[in-house]
């Protein structure tokens, strides 16, 4: 569709979920002259499109969309009752993912991804985070960096249903916990969730962790049911390159943690609002591309 239309799906989109919230947003003084659906509707716009910093969406719109938005406020204002509305992103993001049916039963890919400060060598020079981050290691660049790693759920149609953010020298089978918002089934991973008591703990619940082994560990399932797992395993890798590469999920641009969750989660909500948008259109969940001509 055309930058028009797709700006006009999300607003409308937006309004209409934020007219049926039971919640009373503001319990004193005067509703801002630039309504909570515009701004959310920047916010979602802007990170799809590749502007992740708040001056850029800022700028971007104030030049080119002025006259969609006229009442559009200054840059501090702006950024400020954006960031007030981080309670209200969580609930719509959770009411996509109940609208589109993916909480439920299913298959539920997890995987971990890291979220660099910096490198290894200047991590002693670093001063953000003191006490929040940590020394990790990244497999598949074969690298040690200081920062943060997050782990991802992922629906069976691509859709991001928890995530979780943590230190880099704690265990990824940790952050799965955070990630659940009730749902059962099978839940692929990789062999960094390898944790027999966090597979008794799932499967109590109703969720079925299953990963490769290593080399010297015996796996007795066939082995066309292993590479079926690590097949369905390459949804949640293609989402993490989608929040990699179009919304820069790995760039931190924050200097406390409040910030950086605010930061990640707006890139799962313009994520999740994509999805929903091409659903709604009849296709692919993930062509991403495709939405925009």
């Amino acid at each position: 569709m055309p930058l028009e239309d797709f700006i006009t799906h999300v607003y409308c989109l937006i309004d209409d979920w934020l007219k049926k919230l039971p919640v009373i947003l503001r319990h004193r003084g005067f509703s801002p002259v630039f309504s909570d659906a515009e701004v959310l509707t920047l916010e979602v716009v802007a990170e799809f499109m590749g502007y992740e910093q708040d001056k850029q969406a800022w700028e971007y719109f104030r030049r080119h969309w002025l006259e969609w938005f006229p009442k559009l406020p200054s840059r501090s204002t702006y950024v400020r009752q954006a960031a007030h509305l981080w309670r209200v992103k969580q609930q719509l993001h959770a009411d996509l993912c109940r609208e589109m049916g993916v909480m439920g039963n299913g298959v539920h890919r997890v995987d971990g991804f890291p979220l660099k400060l910096c490198n290894f060598r200047r991590a002693n020079h670093c001063r953000l985070f003191a006490g929040l981050a940590g020394y990790g290691y990244c497999a598949s660049k074969d690298q040690h960096y200081y920062g943060f790693q997050a782990v991802l759920l992922v629906s069976g149609c691509g859709v991001v249903t928890g995530i979780n953010v943590m230190a880099a020298n704690h265990d990824e089978a940790d952050g799965i916990w955070e990630c659940l918002h009730g749902q059962t089934g099978l839940m692929p991973g990789d062999k960094g969730f390898i944790r027999p008591i966090h597979q008794a703990g799932l499967q109590a619940i109703g969720l079925n962790l299953q990963t490769p082994l290593r080399r010297n560990m015996q796996d007795d399932r066939p082995k066309e049911y292993v590479q079926e797992l690590m097949r369905e395993r390459r949804l949640v890798e293609t989402v993490i390159g989608q929040l990699t590469e179009r919304f820069h999920i790995q760039r931190i641009r924050a200097r406390d943690r409040w910030h950086l969750t605010v930061r990640i989660f707006r890139k799962v909500l313009s994520h999740t609002v994509a999805v929903f948008l091409n659903r709604m259109l009849g296709n692919s969940s993930l062509q991403l591309v495709n939405l925009l001509v």
